[in-house]
């Protein structure tokens, strides 16, 4: 594994990072698919998150450029526990309100528009340019064992005791993360922007626009996530193979496949064409995710996607490098809420595909030709991005 200089990140920084568990990510799917039986509503949950997510995603990326990151992260996070506290409690209702997981889902999403960009603008911040694949590197790792262990505890607590018990422990992660995140210094913005409001928003679109390699890691990562994220249909997918703890390895499985990546990462560095691995690496993630179609069992779904999952953290490590190498701090916020648009935009759209897709023609259907489609999106990059497939990194490795 490759890990940046140890004086890159205070240590309270780094036990922010290893401490917040995505449980929610699998009980709120699963309670919506509890109570409705029916996949297609468990997708848009997507389309209910991705509205927020464009109307607030460029202004929150204006807001890290023009005020202390740490601050408005600490909020961020706090505001992000009061919904996980909210879901708990609706889920403790005799008869819980569906209508009310999808508006406070959404209201987080809005929410997170702004944490994420503060949150990858302070990183760069505190990081060497020859330290930033091996920082894409450990944050994947971080990610990974977070994202495998709050999903499999999350269909534990789900089976046996309830969805209120996993919303519960969530909200409580983001309390203590408010606390080490206060232990982090002040961060103000690099210098008061000159222009404001929208005009601040088009001049960053503008940088991202002249830069075709930052374009095709947009691209790419839409088009693999829009055809191949089938995460809307785990719920059902798990119900021959032991239903919510079945549910929580499918949602935890692509993690196992970051954590063994970044594990094994010490080649990263030594990669010049990082626009073409992340091409060739979209690629993987749609040949497993059109396996998954035909997984005769748990353990080899758990295989597809665990691959499926490694070589999305491939091509995540090289989309960060590129952002982070080519893009300069006083933009840092703003393009990192362009960034966060178009990699989560992508799963958003994919679940309410696969949901869709599913209801329409069946499981099978909706993930193989997903996965395939996939497939064939992202090597049409190659010809119709040539700048981005070409890109090599100049950054100097030690």
């Amino acid at each position: 594994m490759i890990c940046p200089s140890s004086s890159s990140m205070p240590r309270c920084w780094r036990r922010r990072f290893f401490f917040t568990l995505p449980i929610t990510y699998v009980v709120v799917p699963y309670q919506v698919f509890e109570l409705t039986h029916s996949s297609l509503v468990v997708g848009l949950l997507g389309a209910a998150q991705l509205v927020p997510l464009l109307v607030f995603g460029l202004l929150g990326g204006t807001f890290a450029d023009s005020m202390d990151r740490r601050r408005l992260l600490v909020g961020s996070e706090a505001i992000l526990a009061a919904g996980s506290f909210g879901l708990m409690a609706n889920a403790l209702r005799p008869h819980p309100s569906v209508a009310l997981v999808f508006v406070l889902s959404a209201s987080m999403s809005a929410v997170n528009s702004f944490h994420r960009p503060a949150l990858d603008a302070l990183t760069q911040k505190l990081l060497r340019p020859e330290d930033m694949v091996a920082a894409g590197a450990l944050n994947a790792l971080r990610y990974g064992f977070a994202a495998i262990a709050g999903p499999a505890l999350g269909g534990v607590l789900i089976a046996k005791v309830g969805a209120s018990a996993g919303y519960l422990v969530d909200a409580l992660t983001y309390v203590v993360s408010v606390l080490l995140l206060r232990g982090v210094p002040p961060s103000p913005a690099p210098a008061r922007m000159a222009k404001e409001g929208w005009k601040a928003i088009v001049e960053g679109l503008r940088y991202a626009w002249s830069r075709p390699e930052l374009v095709g890691t947009y691209v790419v990562d839409v088009v693999a996530m829009t055809f191949a994220f089938p995460t809307a249909l785990f719920p059902a997918l798990a119900q021959p193979w032991g239903g919510a703890t079945a549910a929580g390895w499918l949602f935890a499985a692509m993690s196992i496949g970051t954590v063994l990546v970044t594990l094994t990462s010490g080649w990263a560095p030594r990669v010049r064409r990082h626009g073409a691995a992340i091409v060739l690496a979209a690629a993987v993630w749609g040949v497993a995710i059109a396996a998954l179609a035909f997984a005769p069992s748990l353990a080899t779904a758990v295989v597809c996607l665990a691959v499926a999952g490694g070589a999305d953290t491939v091509s995540g490590i090289f989309r960060s490098a590129i952002w982070n190498e080519t893009i300069p701090n006083e933009l840092r916020g703003r393009l990192s809420s362009i960034e966060m648009i178009s990699y989560m935009s992508g799963p958003l759209l994919g679940s309410t595909r696969a949901g869709w897709m599913a209801e329409r023609f069946s499981n099978v259907v909706s993930v193989g030709a997903g996965g395939a489609l996939c497939v064939v999106g992202v090597l049409l990059c190659i010809p119709l991005l040539p700048g981005f497939w070409k890109y090599r990194s100049d950054a100097i490795r030690p």
